[in-house]
């Protein structure tokens, strides 16, 4: 399960790669550097005289074209003769089939070097800086993420691949319809956000876990998508999504009294147990949901990140989570747009999407666009409106004031 071969193909770990003798390697300068006897037979005495002209290094010309430059520029002799206005006899004038030493033909001027060997050398030195541009123009190798994790029974490598895949298959199902809201008649977007902004704050006044945070979200969307509530009710819902939340991710749960008090006691505890009863029914106690939290531990993981990214990415996918037209993208999408969107904001680059984040994503740069566009508005604007509960909780130490970072603008202009 997971790891096979045969199911990632592509999958190539940095350990594979094996190179073979190139024409740039040391060994194969070494070979012609020491080649100066050649045979030539058949040779036209008419072009022997011909002047050698130099080579002209040239990029294009030199990709896989070597011999075919060697047979065009010298067809006919191996060093530079003079043309002389006398008929005296040329002393590189050679009858057929006959051996003879490059070195005896060298070029006066050219301080005892040959000029065959001299152009062949000079070449060969150019593709090999040439290969070397190329060698660091080639993109990275999908690096396996989970090789460095095999003896860690937590990282369950034997059985990850199958279980994003599983939440892959699953998460177009569990997702709401991103215009729910028009079927609700006393409640509304903003409402919405409202609510969401302040379970925020709930969330990290109890310090609860980052699972029962997407969660709790989730229950909110999937329940107002199949039931109508009104707008005195809302904060109820809250509560009790919050609550269910937590009986299925935290080890210690809040009391319901601690929850009413959150609330100013707007409500009683029947009232909760009761909403609770109707959110469980209405859901088929369906809970266990791939939310972007799912996504955002793996595909972390294989962007290679480090805290502060971390922490970046998760600042700009929690103010998503207020923004309810998000809901247009899957939890994978938002997931993978966040950790992209965070990684221009720290670099400033729009080549930071290596091969293998979109390998274990399944989304290119293009596909993330879109998404990553909304998320630098968000990024803008955050702080600065009366919902900026995210905005306060990632400003401060715990969090590395990562919501003090720029946001990536220039991803507007793409």
């Amino acid at each position: 399960m997971g790891g096979s071969k045969e199911n990632y193909p592509c999958l190539i770990r940095p350990s594979s790669f094996q190179e073979g003798p190139r024409m740039g390697d040391a060994k194969f300068v070494q070979e012609m550097g020491h080649n100066h006897r050649l045979v030539l037979g058949d040779i036209d005495q008419n072009v022997v005289g011909v002047t050698l002209n130099h080579f002209v290094v040239n990029e294009a010309e030199f990709k896989g074209k070597f011999a075919a430059q060697m047979v065009q520029q010298c067809p006919g002799g191996l060093c530079e003769a003079k043309k002389h206005t006398s008929l005296a006899p040329n002393p590189c004038s050679l009858d057929d089939s006959t051996i003879i030493d490059v070195e005896e033909c060298e070029d006066a001027s050219d301080g005892g070097v040959p000029m065959f060997v001299k152009h062949t050398e000079d070449m060969l030195d150019e593709i090999d800086r040439m290969e070397e541009i190329e060698m660091e123009d080639v993109e990275d190798p999908v690096i396996d993420v989970d090789s460095s994790d095999l003896k860690d029974p937590l990282a369950v490598v034997e059985y990850i691949d199958d279980i994003i895949a599983y939440c892959r298959k699953t998460e177009y199902s569990s997702c709401v319809s991103p215009n729910y809201m028009t079927h609700q008649f006393d409640i509304n977007e903003k409402m919405r956000a409202i609510l969401i902004d302040w379970l925020i704050e709930v969330h990290y006044k109890f310090e609860l876990m980052d699972e029962t945070l997407f969660l709790t979200v989730d229950l909110i969307d999937r329940f107002l998508e199949r039931q109508t509530v009104i707008r005195k009710k809302l904060q109820l819902v809250g509560l009790t999504a919050i609550l269910l939340a937590c009986k299925y991710e935290e080890v210690s749960v809040p009391l319901v009294e601690d929850l009413l008090l959150l609330s100013d006691k707007a409500y009683t505890r029947k009232e909760v147990i009761d909403m609770e009863r109707l959110m469980v029914n209405k859901l088929q106690f369906n809970l266990s949901v791939p939310t972007p939290y799912v996504f955002m531990r793996r595909f972390l993981k294989a962007a290679q990140s480090n805290q502060k990214l971390e922490l970046l990415s998760f600042f700009i996918i929690e103010l998503c989570l207020v923004e309810y037209e998000m809901l247009k993208f899957p939890p994978s999408l938002l997931a993978a747009a966040a950790i992209y969107t965070a990684q221009c904001s720290l670099y400033y680059s729009f080549k930071q999407w290596s091969r293998t984040s979109e390998w274990y994503t399944r989304y290119s740069q293009d596909q993330l666009l879109e998404c990553s566009k909304l998320m630098v508005t968000f990024h803008q604007k955050a702080g600065t409106g009366k919902l900026n509960g995210v905005h306060r909780k990632y400003s401060t130490w715990k969090f590395g004031h990562v919501a003090k970072a720029e946001p990536a603008r220039f991803l507007l202009d793409l």
